[in-house]
């Protein structure tokens, strides 16, 4: 007989029983990546193939109502994703054995001239999802998709390969998004999105938040409500999944166009870091908490098997190079850093923020990064990531505060980047950021601080699909912000996305955005459209527009965000029965 061993025996048998503060952090991450996939029963690696096929399932109801995706495109392939879900909200409703998924990839949507079809493994231990990675299409080519099980049919979805490497390529359209708390607003935005001319998506993070009911509340108010408490488990994570995928304009989203994705803090829990979290619970639990977590990303996003998670860690930092046009370096910001300095507070910086040690993306990722950038040969250098790179001050002058949470919290970490771009003499990087639920655009300078340093990219800042509730045009803060902040040229608050158009010469956002969330029915207007080009001049506004039905001014500042957040932990230990600090 097997006994089955308590974590924290195992935290003790791998001496991580107690946390010291001089301990080694490099042991302690590779002990807590064994503690992870032992305390996980290695779900992944040991079931492969473990489970019994029905070949002829029936179903309970109709079991695609998660739609379809595709994602990671290639010059020569891209992967198909879908997960059956007859009972999305209540651990998918799906038998305990593997079922058989056929799928087709056509090049019209009435599926008249099939190229490819094949059948995938729909297996209980990753929640019934699949990840088709076809290959041997043609480079840059749409291509039309859809999956059957038993007697039924998913929606068609579309996707795009990329041209080849190196090939010259006269324009690119994405589009970029991110941070969609679905208590918070519609998801309008993608209702809009899904009708764009665009070639690929990326999502910078922030998919789901883990928040119980009505703890975390946008400042509009809530207009929808999450299903289930504070999300801790697998079954927890894969149902919130499934709540937002429910969203159809969500669903539409990702059947037009392949997306690239990656995650920020709220896939697993608010500003965690590496296996730290955020507070009122034991490393160990986190731990778990955070392997489970990966798992679901996994099982709900079109990524290849190659990104799969082992135990605790899921390498989700990769490229993707589109002909000789740009070079995108999608980063994890997340699972490597360190530990938010100065209590991760807004604060000036102080000898623990400032210390060159600090690392935002580890090692590892910071040396695959340069290596990279020492490779490529495109025209555009793209750094697709998570938190605000650019310097932010956002308190006075004599008193600034900056977020831990964002590059500020690292400048070491940023200067190694500011340090790179200025010993090539880059003028083509281009920074695409989320997580702050504004839009914001800045020149990226060599020097921050000082006003005549050398322009070498852009940063373009996507404000939320709905994450903060309706915003505004502007907030009560914006313009001691931007005077703060010269090298910061503009700033929105509505919800919407950003639209690029990049062409060898220049880079075009477009800042796409509806005036409110809190209902349906808001039209899209481009509140602004910047354009950068590789003349060290820095970002030029070629177009601005006033936005219907919108408010002007709120009386918000950048730091109600932050609040927002702690009032939603606080909800949090209440309910754990937990001592609420004061």
């Amino acid at each position: 007989m097997v006994r089955e061993i308590p974590l924290n025996e195992w935290m003790k048998n791998l001496g991580m029983d107690r946390l010291e503060k001089n301990i080694d952090r490099r042991s302690f991450l590779q002990g807590a990546s064994k503690i992870a996939g032992l305390s996980l029963g290695l779900a992944i690696a040991q079931s492969v193939g473990g489970f019994e096929v029905n070949a002829d399932p029936s179903f309970s109801d109709y079991p695609f109502t998660l739609g379809v995706a595709s994602g990671d495109p290639m010059p020569d392939g891209v992967v198909l994703w879908t997960r059956l879900a007859p009972d999305p909200l209540n651990g998918g409703g799906m038998p305990p054995h593997s079922v058989p998924v056929k799928w087709e990839l056509a090049t019209d949507q009435n599926f008249r001239h099939i190229i490819q079809r094949g059948t995938e493994l729909a297996r209980p231990d990753l929640g019934h999802s699949i990840h088709v990675e076809v290959s041997g299409l043609k480079a840059n080519a749409v291509y039309y998709y859809r999956f059957k099980c038993g007697n039924e049919i998913s929606p068609v979805g579309k996707t795009k390969t990329l041209p080849p490497a190196g090939t010259s390529v006269s324009a690119l359209n994405f589009a970029f998004v991110s941070c969609q708390q679905f208590e918070h607003g519609y998801y309008t935005a993608y209702q809009h999105l899904a009708k764009e001319d665009l070639d690929l998506v990326f999502h910078l993070g922030d998919y789901i938040y883990e928040y119980g009911p009505n703890e975390y509340v946008a400042s509009t108010g809530n207009v929808r409500t999450h299903s289930g408490p504070e999300i801790k488990t697998i079954n927890d994570y894969r149902n919130r999944y499934a709540q937002y995928r429910s969203d159809e304009h969500l669903r539409a989203a990702h059947a037009a166009f392949p997306w690239i994705v990656t995650w920020d803090d709220h896939e697993v829990e608010n500003n965690y870091a590496n296996v730290i979290p955020e507070k009122g619970q034991s490393v160990e639990e986190f731990i778990v908490r955070r392997a489970a977590a990966y798992q679901a990303y996994y099982e709900h996003m079109p990524l290849r098997k190659s990104t799969m998670p082992q135990g605790a860690d899921m390498k989700i930092y990769r490229d993707f190079e589109y002909g000789n046009l740009a070079s995108f370096f999608v980063l994890d910001t997340r699972q490597y850093r360190d530990d938010q300095a100065n209590g991760d507070t807004s604060s000036p910086q102080t000898a623990e923020s400032l210390d060159p040690k600090r690392t935002l993306m580890g090692t590892e990722q910071e040396h695959w990064l340069f290596k990279k950038l020492d490779q490529s040969k495109t025209g555009w250098n793209v750094l697709a990531q998570q938190i605000f790179f650019a310097q932010r001050n956002y308190g006075t002058a004599t008193k600034p505060k900056y977020s831990m949470d964002s590059w500020d919290g690292y400048p070491a970490a940023r200067q190694h980047v500011l340090d790179y771009a200025k010993s090539k003499q880059l003028n083509n990087m281009i920074v695409l950021t989320g997580d702050v639920h504004a839009s914001w655009a800045s020149n990226l300078t060599e020097d921050f601080n000082d006003r005549s340093s050398r322009i070498f990219g852009a940063e373009f800042v996507g404000t939320s699909i709905t994450s903060g509730g309706n915003g505004a045009d502007k907030r009560a803060d914006t313009d001691k912000i931007l005077g703060l902040n010269p090298h910061i040229k503009f700033f929105n608050d509505y919800r919407g996305y950003v639209r690029c158009r990049v062409t060898p010469e220049r880079w075009q956002a477009d800042y796409r955005v509806v005036p409110y969330v809190s209902a349906t029915g808001a039209d899209i207007s481009t509140r602004a459209s910047f354009v950068f080009e590789k003349d060290e001049q820095g970002l030029k506004q070629v177009s601005t527009t006033q936005v219907p039905l919108g408010l002007q001014l709120s009386t918000e500042v950048e730091e109600d965000r932050n609040k927002a957040h702690s009032r939603a932990h606080l909800k949090q230990l209440e309910k754990k029965g937990a001592k609420v600090p004061n």
